[in-house]
């Protein structure tokens, strides 16, 4: 039997339910802080799983601390990842870096191609890159380890970066200039290596790490189990310094490193205020992730995302494992130029460059379309899910030089069909992406057009 509380007033007995309101104030208050703090590593763990631990699922790659190359750029089929790009073949590695470090070797490519391997730990902060902006495209071996590591650094290693956390993700980004250009990248992407440092450097194995009972997880899971799951996540996790209020936080909502949720010491109201307070973050998340127009201020290293926990959930809501801004700005068009959502329902748009507004990097740009709702890939009849700068030659162009873009639904005629960036018949998005973007994109000299409604 539920405890009850009465007051003795003038008018008679006052019932007070067990959970008072200001107890629920609060508790809905930890809890809240506690599901934005968390949400990115729940949500990347999500990934995770399905690449590494689910060998019967659709999108799994290979278990942890190999490499897996796709010797093709992503389609509607891939779903692992929301707002995928379509422009680079991708190679990934899951790491579990709780035994012993990690050797990647990067090939020597031509200096004129892109690639990069993007370093994510578990709360998605991009610690580090490997590649053409960092390292050149000379290639060479490099040692990923886990956090506070301390050992004997093999001779032949180029560079060393140390993960905060023990479950980390690479993703790999080879740049494709053309469909014919496919068999050149799959020869790059077999010189991608990854082994174990000890058979690196040809020395006795490290003890396994403790055996883990994965936590199982899928979309359901993150909204039925979502607090089991962050506390499951913890002991992969160290704090960064400057979290220790959000990790008592978890702690007085019982989510402790391998502890089991809810804990005995939680009441049914407790749990149940929480399971509430959940699903209305994960609203609040994406009502935040709605408004991002760019990329500049949402993604980067542990020391730029320090404290910015909204901002970093929302990043991992409207576009997971986004780039560095000094690596890749992304432009998100969600609206038309009179702020009026993209439908491709009952609107047409265009989007024009002249050459001088072009977007300006040093690697190459792309435009991406994707269905709102899902913030997938739009699967459509020509198969063309982007248009990007190695497709400039082969756009129709005004007698000014000008390139005007379609995006809408309907294939607009065989004369524009070479400018048409298909749209789903409902609400899209679309992603405008510059890989090593000029210091004219990041101080904002240059602007990026805006979408344009055809009458």
């Amino acid at each position: 039997m539920k405890r009850r509380s009465f007051l003795q007033g003038t008018t008679g007995l006052m019932l007070l339910p067990s959970l008072s309101a200001l107890a629920q104030d609060n508790i809905r208050a930890i809890a809240r802080e506690a599901y934005i703090y968390t949400y990115p590593m729940v949500k990347n763990y999500l990934t995770m799983y399905q690449y590494a631990l689910e060998p019967n699922g659709s999108q799994y790659k290979g278990p942890f601390n190999t490499l897996v190359s796709i010797a093709r750029v992503y389609t509607p089929e891939d779903t692992a990842i929301i707002t995928p790009n379509s422009d680079t073949p991708y190679s990934f590695i899951v790491f579990d870096l709780r035994a012993e470090p990690v050797v990647v070797t990067m090939p020597p490519i031509e200096k004129d191609r892109y690639y990069s391997l993007q370093l994510i730990d578990l709360y998605t902060n991009n610690v580090d890159y490997l590649g053409t902006r960092v390292d050149g495209n000379g290639g060479g071996d490099f040692l990923i380890t886990g956090p506070g590591w301390k050992g004997d650094v093999p001779k032949g290693i180029k560079r060393i970066i140390e993960m905060p956390t023990t479950l980390a993700l690479g993703i790999i980004r080879t740049q494709l200039f053309s469909r014919d250009d496919l068999e050149k990248v799959k020869v790059i992407q077999a010189g991608y290596k990854v082994a174990l440092l000890s058979a690196y450097a040809g020395t006795p194995a490290s003890a396994a790490p403790p055996s883990v009972n994965w936590a199982p997880i899928s979309d359901e899971l993150m909204v039925t189990n979502y607090w089991s799951l962050a506390a499951f996540l913890l002991q992969f996790a160290p704090p960064y310094p400057g979290d220790e209020a959000q990790r008592e936080n978890l702690a007085k909502l019982s989510i402790r490193e391998r502890a089991a949720w809810p804990g005995t010491d939680l009441s049914p109201d407790t749990v149940a205020v929480m399971k509430e307070v959940a699903v209305a973050a994960e609203k609040e998340i994406r009502d935040e992730a709605a408004r991002l127009t760019d990329s500049s201020k949402i993604f980067g290293t542990p020391e730029f995302m320090k404290g910015r926990f909204m901002v970093r959930a929302a990043a991992a809501q409207g576009g997971i494992y986004g780039n560095s801004v000094q690596e890749a700005l992304y432009i998100i068009y969600a609206f038309d130029a009179q702020k009026a959502p993209l439908t491709g329902k009952t609107g047409r748009y265009t989007l024009t460059f002249t050459p001088e507004t072009l977007p300006p990097v040093d690697a190459f740009w792309s435009l991406t379309m994707y269905d709102r709702p899902k913030q997938f890939l739009v699967d459509n009849p020509i198969d063309r899910y982007l248009i990007n700068s190695p497709m400039l030659a082969g756009l129709e162009k005004g007698d000014k030089g000008e390139i005007v873009l379609y995006l809408q639904h309907e294939n607009p005629g065989p004369e524009l069909e070479s400018n048409w960036l298909p749209a789903p018949s409902e609400t899209f998005y679309a992603v405008m992406r510059l890989y090593l973007p000029r210091a004219v994109a990041l101080d904002g000299r240059w602007m990026p057009p805006t979408i344009e409604a055809l009458p």
